[in-house]
């Protein structure tokens, strides 16, 4: 029989070991995530001529359900964590806010009770971090971090594995940041601590990522550094990298993309990198804005493996959650 146990700050236990929810990379840790990596890349090369809808020959989640709560609309977190469950021989719901009685006010905390009856883990794409957090503290089956307005832990899995494969090395890795300081940055930079690889930031004043990444990366030992110039970024990375500019239902986007525009992502800014310098991007790309179609559809750009590693980076961020990894 499954047992709850609620400690003294009411986190939920099952089974006498700590609940592993994946809030953010650091809730796994270094080891962990370098776990992932390697299961990740060896699940892919095992299925590189596969149908993509047939199952993992081990199906390690057989008989599983995830849940998938989407406040927010989503194009790749929602096909990749559909064909991720699939692929590991489970299944997956998709609950939208506005077709849910999340968008008519049930409290997160009653749905994590309920949801958590009906399913093995939950995964949620939302806004505020503290929703996700608040889901963790009531769901007693892991929750992941689809993506909120703080953090986005299993983009940066996929990116960790995309640099992996194309043969760089983490440790010492100079990466470079070009625009805005979200949520996608706050990731990389507590992976630049776990893994003791260095981001160069060329940021606008008053657009930097939450202090509290910062702050603890450099403890770890990284170096985190914040210019102004899209070039003093650049120069000698081995990894430029770059989002959308204005995220879903931001405001003051003139202002904002005036900002930006000094950190587009062109063939010059390339060439201030290392010649073997790597481009990545998540997705949804605004060609023109913060990248020119020249580099992302270039040689040095990885980010369709990038978009497909979303896949299997999450697979093996549910076999950790689930303690299958």
């Amino acid at each position: 029989m499954h047992h709850e146990i609620v400690d003294g700050r009411g986190e939920l236990y099952a089974a006498g070991s700590v609940m592993r929810h994946f809030l953010n990379l650091s809730d796994a840790g270094s080891d962990a995530v370098a776990a992932m990596l390697a299961d990740a890349i060896d699940r892919k090369a095992a299925r590189a001529t596969w149908p993509k809808g047939r199952a993992d020959a081990d199906r390690p989640l057989a008989d599983h359900v995830l849940a998938m709560v989407f406040e927010k609309n989503s194009t790749r977190t929602r096909a990749s964590f559909d064909m991720a469950m699939r692929q590991l021989g489970g299944s997956a719901m998709i609950l939208d806010a506005g077709t849910t009685q999340l968008g008519r006010g049930e409290t997160i905390a009653d749905t994590a009770r309920v949801l958590s009856r009906y399913v093995d883990a939950i995964m949620i794409r939302t806004d505020d971090h503290a929703k996700l957090e608040e889901l963790a503290a009531h769901a007693s089956v892991p929750v992941i971090n689809g993506l909120t307005d703080l953090s986005h832990p299993c983009q940066i899995v996929a990116d960790l594995m995309t640099l992996v494969e194309s043969g760089k090395a983490l440790p010492g890795l100079e990466l470079a940041w070009l625009g805005d300081g979200n949520n996608v940055l706050a990731s990389l930079i507590e992976a630049a601590g776990l893994f003791g690889f260095n981001v160069r930031a060329g940021c606008p004043q008053g657009y930097e990522p939450h202090p509290a990444f910062v702050e603890t990366a450099r403890s770890r030992g990284a170096r985190i550094d914040f210019v102004r110039d899209a070039h003093e970024a650049a120069a000698g990375a081995d990894v430029l990298v770059t989002d959308t500019w204005v995220s879903m239902g931001q405001d003051h986007a003139h202002n904002k993309l005036a900002a930006m525009a000094p950190f587009r992502v062109d063939e010059r800014l390339m060439g201030a990198a290392k010649a073997d310098a790597l481009f990545l991007h998540c997705l949804p790309a605004h060609r023109g804005e913060e990248v020119v179609d020249a580099v992302i559809d270039g040689p040095q750009s990885r980010v369709w493996d990038e978009a497909e590693n979303r896949v299997h980076a999450q697979k093996s961020v549910l076999l950790w959650a689930l303690e299958k990894l």
